[in-house]
Formats: structure tokens, sequence, C-alpha cells
């Protein structure tokens, strides 16, 4: 889960939620449209039009649709056009290189969630997170693990957060991974904020994730 755009905590879901698949359809089968847009960017708003959120961002922030070619030196494996599911939306601070994602993708028709199986989910991802990190930058790269807490999205059911700091050369780094539901929908948020230059950027990312809003398609 550590940067890779397969990112584990949806391995780790999908292979959980499979296991549900002996109770009857809790909803119709959804697919992601691909070639639906993924939304409307004017100035520092972002209007989803294949799933139905908004975001805002700060003036000195960027967002785009996508994949910003520096995410690449920060460990991130650039999306091929073949992955069945795509980022909706990157943003970031071009001068700190501190940013979010924002992925959408539908939930299987079997699955059920609630607030504890969420947070479950969440924490199973940090075993996967450490491992990556080990197989990306060695076993010196120790990551201080924080904890798993409930977090609040508006329009979102159900959300959980975790996050860890660590160093790599020399330049602190905490990244973290937000797991949602909302019907029908799994969403997933990544975040990384860099250095000391990167002081400011989560203050500024709290503003991101509170103007951040679901609204369900009626």
């Amino acid at each position: 889960m550590h940067c890779r755009k397969s990112f584990s905590l949806i391995g780790i879901i999908f292979i959980f939620l499979v296991g549900c698949a002996t109770i009857p359809p809790v909803r119709e089968a959804l697919k992601e449209d691909l070639k639906v847009p993924a939304g409307r960017i004017e100035g520092n708003h972002f209007s989803g039009i294949r799933y139905p959120f908004n975001i805002s961002v700060p003036s000195n922030w960027k967002m785009t649709t996508e994949f910003p070619d520096f995410l690449e030196e920060l460990g991130y494996g650039k999306p091929s056009p073949m992955d069945k599911e795509q980022t909706e939306l990157y943003a970031y601070n071009p001068k700190t290189k501190s940013n979010i994602q924002f992925d959408f993708t539908p939930a299987g028709r079997y699955s059920t969630f609630s607030q504890e199986s969420i947070e479950r989910l969440t924490t199973l991802a940090t075993g996967s997170f450490k491992q990556e990190l080990e197989e990306e930058h060695g076993k010196d790269v120790q990551a201080e693990i924080g904890p798993t807490t409930s977090y609040s999205l508006k329009g979102v059911q159900f959300a959980a957060k975790k996050y860890a700091t660590y160093t790599i050369k020399g330049v602190k780094r905490e990244q973290g991974w937000i797991y949602g539901f909302t019907e029908p929908y799994q969403i997933f948020v990544l975040y990384m904020i860099l250095g000391k230059e990167g002081a400011n950027d989560r203050q500024d990312m709290k503003k991101i994730l509170d103007s951040f809003e679901f609204m369900l398609k009626k």
C-alpha cells in the first residue's frame, strides 16, 4: 500500500469482501465507466461527473485528473490506461510536493459495511504498508504508526483514517490513508506530507477534506 497504484488496501478489502459472497446480494452489480470523464475543474473547485463528489483546494494548490509525473519520484506507479480503476482526482502543492488522491470504486454486490468493519480493514492495510516500505527502502527505514480513528467526510456513511511517519534520505514524510463507504461506493483517499516545507500543508489538507462532499445522484 505504500506508494503503488495497485494500493494493497484495495486488495486486502477485495479479498475480505469476496468471503461475503455466500450471503444474498445487497445491491445491483455496478461497473466503473471509464469513458465518462472524472469531472470538471474550475479554478480551485472540482465537480465530479463519473462519481458525484465535490472538492475545493487552497489557491496555492493545483488539481488534475491526470497522473502528475513527480509522483513517480515519490514511489507511486504510473497507472495504465488498462487499469480497471482510475484515480478520480490528484491535488498537490507544487512547491512542497505534498499531495492527496481520491479514488472511488463500486462496492461489490455482496459487500456489507459498518464503522467497525471499515476501521478493521483500514488497520489491516498497515501490514502491507510496512512490507512495501521495507521492500522499497530497506529494513533500516522505521515507520511510526498512528492510531486508527474514525473520520468524517460529508455525505459518507462510514470512514476511518490511518497514517505513518518515516524518513527517507533525510526528509520526513507523513503518509496516510482514509477508507470510506457510502452506498454504493468505496472511497479511498491517499495523502503524503513532505518535510519541513510541508508544515502548512497539514492544515491545507484539512481544508481540502473538509470541503469534500458526496452527493448521491437522484
